[in-house]
């Protein structure tokens, strides 16, 4: 507990000291935001700063900083280190300049910004790859949560036509009519859930592995055969959304569309990912002490709650959750695991048409033209689902997947970052560094990983080389941008 407590009060510390930091690096001004230039009553909408930060908050957590903590609870404490480490240089770094950089552009959408800084081919490649992310993120917070579902009652088909109906309206219609009344509500009960048991650890102050007894991979300690990934790259993998995660910065625009000053993106995008570092900082202690624990419940608990789930992430969850806080803590555990991914679903699909629409530059306004971005984005997910649920290791296969792919999303957004500081004379280093850490995780996951090419120990060489050639075209680049700067 006593790693927990010191990394907590990193986190505040990263965001009073850091944050204002990044703040001051991008220099936030009076100028008119496009909530306010480019009002529709639709997408760009001025909407009261509370309420952007807790839609910001719900949408860039969902349930990630949740399953991702439990399941790299596996790799032990250490997971404490990337958690504030990487929230705080990475993460709300991120977070913060792609919202901030969407809304000194207008608001445009993560696909066009990469466009504007790293080219148009780049730019092509990655609105393709955006709005694959983004459909997969849709499915795979369909499937999750109509299982929890089902678990309790109803056919798992039946929830999911349910869910995909909710989409389909919440895709559609303006941003105030759902996504800001029902939004905040959610977000409150994350974050209830999340401070009840933050109180519970520090009243029962439970025995939990600490930094400096365990830092090493506790799973392949304890169950070689069960827990065989190494610390590098997968805990970098496995807990995203608590650290440093690509989504986000798919998210950001839909608030920088409703921000009406400049001045309060510190708050909202910073003080959100902090935030989220902060429940997955207190799910990791959980998960501590779920597996680790003295005593522990053990994986004995898990094996009995998990029929009809395909990770054990929700069961830890809800055992948790109706243990610790009772018939409260089980209403709760049910927002919790069914709504935020739901809704983390549907801003996916919400900005997966935005993209799409910045593309075709299609006006949003006339529902016929919000249909033909959104019928063939919801078949494609259907047709996912469809897949999915056909072959037995179906979510298994797309969740990793998506994990590599939402840090893959991470580093192109950090290059893109690199390169606007850099044009703007700003300190470039604050996301230059992250940029390439992250480039060396997400190549060397592609090389060790057992659902991509498994090439053991030559992957790690071959994640190595690929730093090198990013260092090499990053001094490249700015060889050839310097010199035209002089000429």
């Amino acid at each position: 507990m006593i790693s927990f407590s010191l990394s907590l009060v990193a986190l505040v510390l990263g965001y009073l000291l850091y944050g204002r930091f990044i703040e001051r690096v991008f220099g936030p001004d009076d100028r008119v935001t496009p909530a306010v230039a480019k009002a529709d009553g639709l997408d760009y909408i001025v909407l009261p700063n509370w309420k952007i930060f807790m839609i910001q908050f719900l949408n860039i957590a969902g349930t990630g900083p949740i399953f991702g903590a439990i399941m790299g609870a596996k790799f032990g404490p250490v997971a404490y280190i990337w958690i504030v480490l990487g929230c705080i240089f990475a993460g709300a770094t991120h977070d913060y300049l792609s919202g901030m950089l969407s809304m000194r552009n207008e608001g445009a959408g993560l696909p066009q910004l990469i466009g504007k800084f790293l080219g148009k081919t780049t730019k092509s490649v990655m609105l393709v790859f955006t709005v694959l992310l983004l459909i997969m993120v849709g499915t795979v917070f369909v499937y999750s949560p109509a299982e929890i579902l089902h678990s309790i009652g109803g056919d798992t088909m039946m929830w999911v036509c349910i869910i995909f109906c909710y989409y389909i309206i919440a895709t559609m219609l303006p941003i105030d009519k759902i996504i800001g009344k029902v939004y905040p509500l959610f977000a409150f009960s994350l974050l209830f859930m999340a401070g009840a048991l933050m109180v519970w650890l520090f009243l029962h102050w439970p025995t939990v592995p600490e930094l400096w007894t365990h830092l090493y991979n506790m799973g392949a300690a304890t169950e070689p055969d069960k827990w065989s990934d190494a610390i590098f790259p997968a805990l970098f993998i496995t807990v995203a959304c608590g650290a440093i995660s690509g989504f986000h910065a798919t998210q950001s625009p839909l608030m920088a569309r409703c921000v009406k000053s400049e001045k309060m993106g510190r708050p909202i995008f910073y003080g959100a990912m902090i935030t989220e570092g902060i429940v997955a900082l207190i799910w990791a202690t959980v998960s501590a002490w779920f597996f680790y624990g003295n005593p522990a419940p053990g994986y004995e608990l898990i094996e009995a709650a998990t029929a009809g789930f395909h990770t054990s992430a929700p069961a830890v969850v809800n055992l948790v959750c109706n243990d610790w806080l009772g018939v409260a803590g089980a209403i709760l555990a049910m927002l919790g695991v069914v709504a935020a991914p739901i809704t983390s679903g549907d801003t996916a699909f919400r900005s997966g048409r935005l993209i799409v629409a910045e593309w075709l530059k299609l006006d949003q306004r006339p529902i016929a033209k919000r249909l033909m971005i959104c019928i063939p984005m919801f078949l494609c997910s259907i047709a996912m689902l469809v897949w999915q649920i056909e072959n037995p290791d179906g979510f298994n296969t797309i969740w990793q997947y998506f994990g590599w792919s939402n840090q893959a999303l991470s580093v192109f957004t950090l290059w893109t970052l690199t390169v606007y500081l850099l044009r703007e004379g700003k300190c470039f280093w604050v996301t230059f560094i992250p940029a390439l850490f992250m480039t060396t995780v997400c190549s060397t996951w592609l090389f060790v990983s057992k659902q991509a090419f498994c090439l053991g120990d030559m992957g790690y060489g071959l994640g190595i080389m690929c730093l090198g050639v990013a260092v090499i075209w990053f001094v490249v680049w700015h060889h050839r941008e310097f010199g035209k700067t002089h000429k």
